[in-house]
């Protein structure tokens, strides 16, 4: 990888200065609307980010010029439509460095990309065979696999972390056998922010004979991805969370794979040859886009990927880190806050608990003052679990966040405590 997601807690102020206002933050329209009759400082980028003009626009124009059906039509309009849809497939590739666009698919989502690879490559499970993931999963990363066990009688095995909210890298290997078939492992994880080192989880993996699905949606939109050096078998991300449209995501799946899986969903475009005796299918990524797919979002996340490539994602990388460093100081420095998660490699997540005062109340609060955080589980029951709480309060930062939303935050925090007395 070209820039490795690697960064560090609490990285040194001056070598990682926050940028007071990035140039980029005017691309974005909604970050100019007031809410609660407050600036808006919208800390909740791990659920979904905002959208640039670009992006907006690259909708609108789709549907403005450009709207067909694709890869059926003879006439111009099909043609052009089916060149943007193929273009965006190609900035995919890109964005992944993967070897060819034929090995990305198209689907809703991150969860959608796993439930493809759980259909489609899971029918090759049987009695006994193990899927192994971690402690930190989001659901989307565990319970698919929970159906495919139901189906097939294998068994899902989790690997444990450690209080910080790292890896045992010691428990994993002691959890890898001769019937591991699939790691199953998210890149960063959505609660924590922990980074993990998913070359070396890779090649561990492969050395115990399994393919290993890497979950990349808290990954992409914060540093280079490059699943060529990387050496995974499927990498799966949404469209939304690197400022693409909802309803749009991809999966990359390495050719050799891809050839032999069975079609997941039935329909038109995903056929080679039709009769009552019997079908035949597409070759390549269309074998698993059934139906009309959501042309307009592939695009507009092509876009998005054009933005965020033009910005620079190490650029970006080194101003989250930035913030993370700053925001983690300055609530440390508040009396009763705790952090959770503390990995000494992260992304810009920052999860903590305020003492006498429960994440949701939090989040509530600092709503008043513009500030939106996500408090909760965050679709990490297990983990919540395994930490002894019922969740946190989460701020997480994306290229467009600035000095100022930190101050809302700990001034959002300060005033918490002091309506509830602690």
């Amino acid at each position: 990888m070209n820039a490795p997601l690697t960064a560090a807690v609490r990285p040194a102020p001056l070598d990682l200065p926050v940028v007071a206002e990035p140039a980029w933050v005017a691309d974005f329209p909604i970050l100019a609307r007031p809410v609660r009759n407050r600036r808006l400082a919208y800390l909740d980028n791990g659920a979904t980010t905002q959208k640039p003009q670009a992006v907006i626009q690259a909708l609108a124009d789709f549907y403005e010029q450009s709207n067909a059906n694709i890869h059926r039509g003879v006439h111009w309009l099909s043609q052009h439509a089916t060149d943007l849809y193929e273009q965006a497939r190609s900035r995919v590739a890109g964005l992944l460095n993967a070897p060819d666009s034929d090995d990305v698919i198209f689907v809703r989502g991150t969860t959608e990309a796993i439930n493809l690879v759980a259909q489609t490559w899971g029918q090759t499970l049987g009695p006994g065979d193990e899927i192994l993931v971690t402690e930190m999963e989001h659901h989307s990363n565990i319970v698919p696999w929970q159906l495919l066990c139901a189906r097939t009688g294998a068994i899902l095995r989790h690997a444990r972390i450690t209080d910080a909210g790292e890896l045992d890298l010691d428990d994993f290997r002691a959890c890898l056998g001769p019937r591991t078939r699939l790691v199953a492992i998210a890149h960063v994880s959505n609660a924590l922010g922990t980074v993990n080192p998913v070359a070396e989880l890779i090649q561990l993996a492969h050395e115990a004979g399994a393919l290993v699905l890497v979950d990349g949606a808290q990954a992409v939109a914060h540093d280079t991805v490059d699943v060529q050096a990387l050496g995974c078998d499927f990498y799966a991300f949404s469209g939304h969370k690197i400022y693409g449209p909802t309803g749009i995501g991809a999966l990359y799946v390495r050719a050799s794979i891809l050839q032999g899986l069975p079609p997941w969903q039935g329909g038109g475009d995903m056929i080679h040859t039709v009769s009552f005796a019997g079908s035949t299918w597409a070759e390549g990524p269309q074998r698993f886009e059934a139906g009309t797919p959501n042309i307009a979002g592939a695009t507009a996340l092509g876009a998005a990927i054009e933005y965020v490539r033009g910005i620079g994602l190490p650029v970006i990388a080194r101003h989250e880190s930035a913030l993370l460093a700053e925001a983690t100081e300055r609530l440390c420095e508040l009396p009763g806050v705790r952090l959770v998660g503390t990995a000494r490699h992260k992304t810009g997540v920052l999860s903590f608990l305020v003492d006498g005062i429960h994440p949701h109340d939090l989040g509530t609060i600092l709503d008043t003052e513009g500030v939106a955080i996500r408090a909760g589980h965050h679709c990490a029951m297990p983990l919540m679990t395994r930490l002894g709480i019922p969740g946190t309060a989460r701020a997480s930062f994306a290229l467009y966040n600035t000095r100022a939303d930190i101050d809302a935050l700990v001034a959002g925090v300060r005033k918490a405590q002091k309506l509830f007395g602690v």
